[in-house]
């Protein structure tokens, strides 16, 4: 199955947007957005920059737990991963990214 992206709104009237595997796991989650066409510019600049290795920056938590975030080529970041419990695991999160990012289709969960 392939990746999805889903555009929320939040209770404060902002956007978001969560990119999930197949198997449904989200696997990268944005900023906040004022408007629903910030958060789909914020999944194309997801789909851009997702393909260059060098805009995942690998960090690690307070409590030493590795996760990740990508950044835009203006260094925005513009999503970030959960904690991982091992390196090998949040670079398998990265792998995903990528993988699901090219292609993923976009749900507009705010249509009612």
């Amino acid at each position: 199955m392939a990746g999805k992206f889903e555009i929320q709104q939040s209770k404060n009237g902002q956007f978001y947007f969560h990119l999930k595997a197949g198997n449904g796991e989200i696997i990268l989650s944005s900023e906040q957005y004022e408007s629903k066409a910030a958060a789909q510019h914020g999944i194309d600049s997801v789909r851009k920059n997702a393909a260059h290795d060098e805009r995942f920056d690998r960090l690690r938590s307070k409590n030493d737990e590795p996760y990740f975030v990508l950044k835009a080529g203006n260094g925005e970041v513009i999503g970030r991963s959960e904690m991982y419990s091992s390196v090998s695991a949040m670079e398998n999160g990265i792998a995903s990214v990528k993988r699901n990012a090219i292609d993923g289709e976009t749900r507009d969960l705010t249509a009612k």
